[in-house]
């Protein structure tokens, strides 16, 4: 399929892009001249180790965050000139499944799932009963798991409760932050084939932060691995891949087959030099 430029430099298939973007926190430097845009309807991955600015690019998408430098837009808006309720619209159109699900304590399944659905004003209340039963019944949690608080709840029923509420409000745009992190390989699974529903059911447009490669070969279209900036090369860009999943074991940077195959070599090597650097002042 042939990409139309547009005026501000994505392209006509870019649900979400990401153009030329900085992101520092005082003087650390996070993220730097990343450009990247998804496309509708489209799942992708973003992998690499940790503190690389995978959660940060998730939290730009959606605008908790503003960049330093460059723009984020959104279905052709800059996220960043956005405010009030132009701002809250544009979030009714994503799901956001947090890491370690992030519901309310003090609140019930049910009225997790129906907090956005209220907050909002989306729909009268005989309708939030219904959405809110299909939504857990559509996770494939049981009837009555309504009316337990979420400390009753397994770590995998609690990331089944944070879907069920973001896909309450029928979002267009799904972000995931570490979906499987803590859970067994059953339940990590379940939540992979959950994703894998979500997409197809609904048709909706994901980006998936996970370190997790059954879930990346399970649910990507399409996979971006970022580095650390404090471990790269002056000018070095900070996406090592952006491809396909198949085409992570035979990449060209061997940074990318490393991560993949989980093998530790080369960073324990690094590791070890910069000891011995510390070690000889």
């Amino acid at each position: 399929m042939n990409q139309i430029p547009t005026a501000e430099g994505g392209t006509a298939e870019d649900l979400i892009s990401l153009r030329a973007v900085d992101m520092r926190f005082r003087q650390h430097s996070v993220l730097q001249g990343i450009t990247l845009g998804i496309h509708r309807e489209q799942t992708v991955c973003i992998i690499g180790e940790s503190g690389c600015g995978k959660t940060v690019m998730l939290k730009l998408i959606i605008g908790l965050l503003n960049p330093t430098r460059g723009s984020v837009h959104f279905d052709g808006r800059d996220v960043a000139s956005l405010g009030g309720k132009e701002l809250v619209a544009m979030r009714l159109r994503f799901g956001f499944l947090f890491q370690m699900a992030a519901l309310f304590d003090s609140l019930s399944v049910f009225d997790n799932v129906a907090f956005g659905l209220r907050e909002h004003r989306l729909c009268a209340e005989d309708e939030v009963h219904q959405i809110v039963l299909d939504r857990l019944k559509e996770v494939g949690l049981p009837e009555g798991i309504e009316h337990k608080k979420p400390a009753e709840l397994s770590g995998g029923q609690r990331k089944r409760v944070g879907l069920a509420r973001a896909l309450a409000i029928n979002p267009e745009v799904m972000l995931y932050d570490e979906p499987t992190t803590g859970l067994d390989p059953i339940m990590s699974d379940v939540i992979n084939e959950l994703i894998l529903q979500t997409q197809r059911s609904k048709r909706t447009t994901g980006v998936v932060v996970t370190h997790d490669m059954k879930t990346v070969t399970k649910v990507a279209d399409r996979v971006v691995m970022l580095y650390p900036l404090a471990r790269l090369e002056p000018g070095e860009s900070q996406i090592l891949y952006d491809g396909p999943p198949e085409g992570l074991e035979t990449a060209e940077d061997p940074r990318v087959r490393q991560f993949v195959r989980g093998e530790a070599g080369a960073r324990l090597r690094e590791m070890a030099m910069q000891r011995g650097a510390v070690g000889a002042r």
